[in-house]
């Protein structure tokens, strides 16, 4: 087993270090017709990481538990923290659609489709499960409102590079 690095000492990647990113974007429609587009980078949650290593450790023996597929908005604007288990503020979550789109990059895409997820919308969380789960990744953009008749789309793109 190897110690973990000391948290309070900032960590130099060697080149060709592998490093976890991601970044969200949420489009709002209504009637076919986008209405506001948000996107940035976001937090990799510490217990995210985890799910992710254990996950690589068990890969050969069962890939389907891979389950990080799961979206979820709320309505919690506090800044995300790489300790961060949950959204502030959950209002609604979907199973998203995962997809590799190419350059290492891992992407799910999520709708809430009318009705779903109405709301002032700012924060956006990968989980593992339907309901609670571990966060992957968690992400807090500027508000999108969310009317009853309103389609949002949101896309998480994690590159390991």
């Amino acid at each position: 087993m190897s110690t973990p690095v000391d948290p309070g000492i900032e960590t130099v990647y060697p080149p060709g270090a592998m490093v976890l990113k991601g970044r969200w974007r949420a489009t709002l429609e209504s009637g076919g017709v986008i209405k506001q587009v948000v996107e940035g980078p976001n937090v990799v949650c510490t217990n995210g990481k985890e799910f992710l290593a254990s996950f690589l450790s068990s890969a050969a023996a069962a890939a389907s538990t891979f389950t990080c597929k799961y979206v979820a908005v709320g309505t919690d604007a506090t800044a995300e923290l790489a300790a961060n288990t949950a959204l502030g503020t959950e209002i609604a979550r979907t199973t998203g659609t995962v997809s590799y789109v190419s350059n290492q990059i891992y992407q799910v895409t999520a709708t809430f489709v009318s009705g779903t997820g109405t709301g002032a919308i700012v924060e956006y969380g990968l989980l593992s499960s339907s309901t609670a789960g571990t966060m992957l990744s968690r992400d807090v953009e500027s508000v999108i409102n969310k009317g009853a008749n309103d389609s949002l789309t949101a896309v998480l793109q994690l590159t390991i590079s």
